[in-house]
């Protein structure tokens, strides 16, 4: 596969469109465009597929199909068997798929409307790549839950059928590839959303696009890499104190609850703040100093025994094991009467939300607030359905509404701040969806908020190591039995010098 600079650049279907007519403008005609995609594709498929047996490829009435019979027709010219199941009009195809469409003829390749599944080989999905943006007609749907339902590996060209290119939502069903191939750039809706758990393998191929054509589209979505985001956090000078690192105070841990915060805190530490502290119920503060001595933990029983500990940090981390109960309402109370810094998690955005504590429609701007689509659904008064259907629309809603940093968790975790881009975490996996992992990212936020990364950098680090971290501790014990705490063990790696 070849890839440029726009790699870390994720486009609408829209603004793909344009870089097309860009590439075509300088002077590759559509239908060479469409052979060079199909010739990718065609050879991916013989690197990777051993046993090609038979190819069934399903092809769309729209050029994602054209990209699927210049497949079949290079796979019937190696002389390997391939059928085409055809749901679009030929005599309806634009002039590029049309052409693509004779040259599969020409080939010998036998055409067919739908009929049983398909039960040897592989399968290539070429039915409706970035053009579908509804709900997904019942012909297609039906043909792509035989897809599914086969049980043969499958290729999809550009998209997967039925994933929204720009949200990452299942439009009413979509195919599960082993494999997408994607063309000229990469489409956001791969990287978030269900984009992820049906694109399967992801790979990009360029097809040779000239570097001037990326410069014609401006697109507001980017997925920076791991290392450029490391560079926020400079090296520690060699006459370094823990003053220079700043302090985190980890505040909740309510009856019951002592866990969570106990894992903010913890992750703090891991994650370089100078000082770290502990403001939870008085219960909590032994089970604390047994298992992190590190953290000076302090037991309240009420927010104003909880003010005069507010003089020295110089980062807040609120709700992890917050709860929702006036102890609870007491402590963000007065995290909130404070200027400084504030990470905000589960039960202090889910207060935020009740409009008692925060005015609704009140801004601030040295806050960053990190829900999952449930706490963001709460925030914006919908469903997380809702949330879901469009997740970048969805945090770019919480930025304005409530002003700072948002960062939305979840498969593909956007983040995004005032007048900056959003930014993709291209990491993590299904491991992750157990709890205290976010209390665990919450931690690492006001570390790196401490040692003097802005809300948008210290958000976009935070989450990059949480998830990377993740990575390498699933490749090491598996995704099934991770815990929270056991990323930390690799967060040092990550953030080492």
């Amino acid at each position: 596969m070849t890839a440029n600079s726009s790699s870390s650049v994720l486009y609408t279907a829209a603004q793909v469109r344009a870089l097309d007519n860009a590439f075509i403008a300088s002077g590759v005609p559509a239908a060479a465009l469409m052979k060079r995609a199909g010739r990718s594709a065609f050879e991916l498929l013989c690197e990777r597929f051993d046993e090609l047996s038979e190819i069934t490829v399903f092809a769309g009435g729209g050029n994602n199909a054209g990209d699927g019979f210049v497949v079949a027709a290079l796979a019937a010219a190696r002389r390997l068997p391939v059928t085409v199941v055809l749901l679009g009009d030929p005599e309806k195809l634009g002039e590029a798929a049309r052409a693509a469409y004779d040259y599969a003829r020409q080939e010998g390749v036998i055409m067919m409307p739908p009929g049983p599944a398909p039960t040897r080989g592989v399968i290539v999905d070429s039915l409706l790549g970035i053009g579908v943006s509804g709900e997904v007609r019942p012909e297609y749907r039906k043909v792509i839950e035989q897809i599914n339902s086969a049980g043969l590996p499958v290729l999809s060209l550009d998209m997967p059928s039925g994933l929204c290119a720009d949200t990452g939502a299942e439009l009413g069903v979509a195919v599960k590839a082993d494999i997408t191939i994607t063309f000229i750039a990469n489409k956001r809706g791969l990287f978030t959303g269900r984009g992820p758990a049906l694109a399967g393998e992801l790979l990009l191929d360029d097809l040779a696009a000239p570097a001037d054509i990326y410069e014609t589209v401006e697109a507001e979505v980017k997925r920076q890499s791991f290392a450029n985001l490391r560079a926020a956090l400079p090296a520690r000078q060699a006459d370094a104190h823990k003053g220079d690192f700043g302090h985190v105070m980890v505040i909740g841990g309510d009856v019951g609850r002592g866990g969570a915060a106990m894992m903010a805190a913890e992750a703090a530490a891991r994650g370089g703040a100078g000082l770290v502290s502990l403001a939870t119920r008085p219960e909590h503060v032994a089970a604390m100093l047994a298992r992190q001595p590190e953290v000076m933990a302090c037991g309240v029983i009420s927010g104003q025994e909880l003010e005069p500990w507010l003089v020295r940090p110089t980062v807040l981390v609120v709700g992890p094991g917050l709860g929702q109960s006036p102890w609870s309402e007491q402590m963000l109370q007065q995290a909130l009467a404070t200027d400084l810094p504030l990470v905000l998690d589960a039960d202090a955005l889910n207060l935020v939300a009740k409009g008692r504590l925060w005015p609704a429609g009140k801004k601030r701007d040295n806050w960053l607030l990190t829900p999952h689509p449930g706490e963001a659904a709460r925030l914006l008064d919908c469903s997380t359905a809702e949330i879901q259907a469009d997740r970048f629309a969805s945090v770019q809603q919480l930025q304005l509404q409530y002003g700072g940093v948002a960062l939305l968790k979840g498969a593909g975790t956007l983040v995004v701040g005032a007048d900056r881009p959003i930014n993709i975490i291209a990491a993590g996996n299904p491991g992750m969806a157990s709890g205290g992992m976010g209390d665990v990212l919450s931690g690492l936020l006001g570390a790196l908020l401490a040692q003097g990364l802005s809300s948008y950098d210290a958000a976009n680090l935070g989450a990059s190591v949480h998830a990377h971290a993740a990575d390498l501790a699933a490749a090491d014990g598996g995704q099934v039995s991770l815990l929270a705490t056991d990323i930390l063990a690799y967060v040092g790696e990550l953030l080492g010098d």
